[in-house]
């Protein structure tokens, strides 16, 4: 008896066993459906359609992908991939399940089933469809997932991005990250009145594309900022973006080679988006200063600034220290809508961020600081959030400290009197070095033996 039982649990092992390897993703059953699925598209049962990232004769970036993209990632059915990548949303409590790089998903439209395919090697969607049932719901079909997709960005449920030059790419294209730099207008230490009037321009832009068309022009927007480092011109840049959410696109003219590479990363350039060009007056100097010039010509740069290639629901940034020396053709309307001067920070915004950084609006302190003010001198934006930063847990320590360094004596320090505000005439050296070396003493000095560390919300790059 006791052998019969060895037995009939030895068989039952074997039977579950073999059932376990039939039921797996690799097993019989597995096989079976790949194998019939390979026979039908050898027998033409389903039609194949690409949609590319880049289009290929132009390498103008393609809507449609970016639209297909959107709408994949929002299906339920993604759950049911293979496999699926989990990564954080917006918010580090949010998971987000997104598909991972060639693997199928599959949908329903009117009765019929398709699939779609991510082929990450060719940057490209690949829709799987049955040819007895394109006629009837392809257009259909593709008209539904536009319509998903303009839902998705107008619930603001789009994450934005950062692309950044590639520079492993010989082609020269665009690699992203997540965008999420805190800063909003809300959160700027700028005049109100200015602050409404660009928001107020930014929401117009947003409205007014068959007002541009019927002008028969680009419609795009274009600002200048200018003023000293530090002055908050990058934050400024993630604050538009936020409000607009839009994708930023960081253009560094010294990594572009050529005109044609100029215009080919614009071209892949994606709607709702703003292009960055920072330094735009370090870049003119040096094309000047230098005996063998460039291969990005300035023709090539006025043509994109003047939105020649497509640059639709586009906003265009540059960013300068000084407009001094500057040929007039980069700056005047048309190429550049807006001008914001920046300067160093004064009384008016240095309670401002004394409100945002130190939770305080009036403090005794405030008398003397509006005094030095008062004598021209000041700081950028970027020191005085340092100093307020290091020194947050006691908002008394961080006026004395900003006090102190405004006031400050001796060799390598800047001397009250001397440190006014920075004039076009000003050189681009902004003793970086020196600052750094005067914020340590300040927080060694008022950390009574403790160590204190803050993270820099500093610019975009």
């Amino acid at each position: 008896m006791l052998l019969y039982n060895l037995i009939f649990l030895i068989i039952l092992i074997l039977f579950l066993f073999l059932l376990r390897i039939l039921l797996f993703k690799t097993g019989l059953i597995y096989t079976v459906n790949k194998l019939w699925r390979i026979t039908q598209d050898w027998c033409h049962v389903y039609q194949f359609l690409t949609i590319p990232e880049l289009q290929n004769e132009t390498f103008h970036h393609n809507p449609l992908y970016t639209k297909i993209s959107l709408y994949l990632h929002s299906l339920s059915s993604i759950e049911d991939s293979d496999f699926t990548n989990l990564v954080n949303g917006k918010n580090e409590n949010d998971i987000v399940l997104t598909l991972n790089p060639n693997q199928i998903i599959q949908d329903n439209f009117l009765g019929a089933t398709v699939f779609w395919f991510n082929d990450s090697k060719l940057r490209t969607f690949v829709l799987k469809i049955r040819k007895v049932d394109k006629r009837r719901i392809l257009r259909p079909y593709l008209h539904y997932i536009l319509t998903v997709s303009d839902e998705i960005e107008e619930q603001g449920k789009r994450d934005l991005r950062l692309f950044m030059i590639d520079d492993g790419d010989r082609n020269q294209r665009w690699r992203s990250v997540p965008f999420t730099h805190p800063s909003t207008f809300e959160t700027m230490a700028i005049e109100t009145d200015l602050k409404n009037k660009i928001k107020s321009d930014l929401t117009s832009f947003l409205k007014a594309k068959q007002h541009y068309h019927r002008l028969g022009r680009v419609w795009k927007r274009s600002f200048l900022l200018y003023g000293p480092s530090g002055t908050g011109k990058s934050s400024f840049v993630a604050a538009m973006a936020n409000f607009l959410k839009y994708d930023v696109y960081d253009t560094d003219l010294f990594r572009i080679q050529t005109d044609s590479n100029l215009k080919s990363l614009l071209l892949q350039t994606k709607p709702k988006s703003i292009i960055v060009i920072e330094d735009l007056d370090q870049f003119l100097h040096e094309n000047e200063k230098t005996a063998t010039k460039t291969s990005l010509s300035c023709s090539g740069l006025l043509n994109f600034m003047d939105g020649i290639l497509s640059c639709e629901e586009r906003v265009m940034v540059f960013t300068m220290r000084t407009k001094e020396n500057i040929d007039p053709n980069f700056l005047r309307p048309g190429r550049v809508d807006i001008h914001i001067n920046f300067p160093l920070c004064d009384f008016s915004t240095f309670k401002t961020m004394a409100n945002n950084y130190l939770g305080v609006k009036e403090h005794k302190l405030f008398v003397k600081v509006k005094e030095i003010f008062e004598k021209g001198t000041s700081l950028s934006h970027a020191e005085i959030s340092e100093l307020m930063i290091v020194n947050r847990n006691s908002p008394s320590r961080a006026i004395k400290s900003i006090i102190s360094v405004l006031e400050m004596d001796g060799d390598g320090r800047r001397r009250s009197g001397l440190i006014g505000r920075q004039g076009e005439n000003d050189e681009y050296d902004d003793g970086d070095e020196g600052l750094r070396k005067l914020y340590r003493v300040i927080s060694l000095k008022n950390s009574r033996g403790g160590s204190s560390s803050a993270n820099n919300s500093g610019p975009l790059r």
